[in-house]
């Protein structure tokens, strides 16, 4: 039980997926301009990572092993990747429409989300059993919320501030980013 609680800090805090590892910034500076889609793609995340990361795990070690096509991994990775988010898209276009349309591109980008196919090729490279693939994918993905919808919070804040013109949008963006990556740096001697 020990080793879940470190490998769940871990993934959350320490190598955070997208503020540790630098996977995912597409969406990151996308979906963040606002509370209400940067928590709807952290819940889009969470169910694209964790259903990827088990379904990779078990066409890798009983499918592409067993069958010595281990060099194919990428593409099968991503055609998983692909299908679910196809799913989530149909899924939110037909019960969450105002959400569907707030996500806008950002939606269909999870499927070329790095953080995604990054959290499914380290579970692999780890070594991980299905259990630690299973909790590592969604430790992954809780680190991405928690970094999105933080720094979502953060740029909120910030549209009341008075910036000064050559800081305003991308810039300030940027400058908070990397704020908020150094204070998860932090966490980098627990682990």
């Amino acid at each position: 039980m020990g080793d879940y609680i470190v490998l769940i800090i871990s993934c959350i805090f320490v190598n955070n997926i997208l503020l540790a590892q630098f996977l995912g910034n597409c969406p990151f500076f996308g979906t963040s301009k606002k509370m209400e889609t940067a928590v709807g793609m952290a819940m889009a995340v969470i169910f694209v990572l964790v259903m990827a990361g088990a379904i990779t795990w078990m066409i890798y070690n009983y499918l592409l092993v067993p069958l010595e096509l281990t060099y194919l991994r990428t593409i099968a990775f991503i055609l998983v990747i692909a299908s679910l988010v196809q799913f989530v898209e149909m899924f939110l276009k037909k019960s969450i429409p105002a959400l569907y349309a707030g996500l806008g591109i950002f939606l269909p980008l999870i499927t070329t989300n790095c953080a995604v196919f990054g959290a499914c090729v380290i579970n692999i490279d780890k070594e991980y059993s299905f259990l630690q693939a299973l909790v590592a994918s969604f430790s992954y993905a809780a680190g991405f919320g928690l970094a999105l919808i933080l720094f979502a919070g953060l740029r909120e804040r910030i549209l009341l501030a008075r910036v000064p013109s050559p800081l305003q949008d991308t810039s300030i963006a940027l400058v908070t980013a990397g704020i908020v990556s150094l204070s998860f740096y932090a966490f980098k001697g627990m682990v």
